[in-house]
C-alpha cells in the first residue's frame, strides 16, 4: 500500500508545480490575437494527416468540455482560422480543417511557447524530463 501522506505531499506539489508552469507558460498568449485554447485545438489539427483532424478527436485532447470545444471551434470558423465540414464516416460528426490563416497564426505562438516551455523545463535533466514524462503517463493511465 502506498504511504498516504506521501501520496498526499506527491500530489500536492505536482498540483502546485502545474498551476504555476501553466500560469507561467500561458503568458505567451497575452500579447497575441490567438487564444490558448484556440492554440490548443490547432495543435491537434495541425498534428494530423493535411492539418484535417475529427471533432470528437480534438474534443477527447481538450481539458474542456464537449459543449465548450463546440462553442469555440464555431468562433474559431468565424474567424477563419479552421474551417468545418459534416463527417462522411458519421453524420453526427464534422472535420476539422486548419486554414491557412489559422496555421500561420499556430506556427507564430508555437514558436515562442515552445521556447517558453523548454526554458521553463530546463531545470530538469533530459533524464528527469524523461522521467517524468513516463510519471505523468503513468498517472493518466497511458
Amino acid at each position: 500500500m502506498t504511504d498516504r501522506r506521501l501520496a498526499i505531499a506527491a500530489w500536492e506539489s505536482l498540483f502546485r508545480a502545474q498551476h504555476e508552469v501553466m500560469a507561467e507558460i500561458s503568458r505567451d498568449f497575452d500579447d497575441d490575437d490567438l487564444s490558448g485554447a484556440e492554440y490548443d485545438v490547432l495543435l491537434t489539427v495541425t498534428r494530423c494527416a493535411e492539418h484535417t483532424a475529427r471533432l470528437r478527436d480534438v474534443t477527447a485532447n481538450m481539458l474542456i468540455s464537449q459543449p465548450s470545444v463546440s462553442r469555440l471551434v464555431d468562433r474559431m470558423v468565424a474567424r477563419g482560422l479552421v474551417s468545418k465540414c459534416p463527417d462522411p464516416q458519421d453524420g453526427r460528426g464534422a472535420i476539422l480543417r486548419a486554414t491557412e490563416k489559422g496555421a500561420s497564426a499556430f506556427r507564430r505562438v508555437a514558436t515562442v511557447h515552445g521556447r517558453t516551455i523548454a526554458e521553463r523545463m530546463s531545470v530538469l535533466t533530459d533524464e528527469e524530463l524523461a522521467q517524468l514524462e513516463q510519471l505523468t503517463a503513468r498517472l493518466r493511465g497511458v
